[in-house]
């Protein structure tokens, strides 16, 4: 899918792609002990859950249950931009993708 054929991406069109991704946490990230891990080569990271998911994710919602205190990282993260619409592509089926 083209950037010309692609939905823009809201909060309300927003399918989460983005908290399938390893986030580094870097500096003072406020983030609750236990929605961290540390990664194989010894770096702190979002945790993520046995279905890939970020431990942060409410998967009713697919809503940040952190979001005032996210990551740097995930404050960064564009939504709609050349990154996000490739997660999409990647993650989701092409309908999903066009919602």
């Amino acid at each position: 899918m083209s950037a010309a054929e692609s939905p823009e991406i809201t909060c309300a069109t927003c399918r989460a792609c983005c908290c399938r991704l390893e986030v580094m946490l870097i500096g003072d990230a406020d983030v609750p002990d236990e929605l961290t891990a540390q990664n194989e080569w010894g770096g702190w990271v979002m945790k993520r859950l046995d279905d890939g998911w970020c431990a942060a994710l409410d998967r009713q919602t697919m809503l940040c249950t952190i979001y005032e205190y996210r990551p740097d990282i995930c404050r960064d993260y564009q939504a709609g931009d050349y990154d996000c619409l490739e997660q999409r592509v990647r993650l989701l089926t092409p309908k999903e993708a066009k919602r």
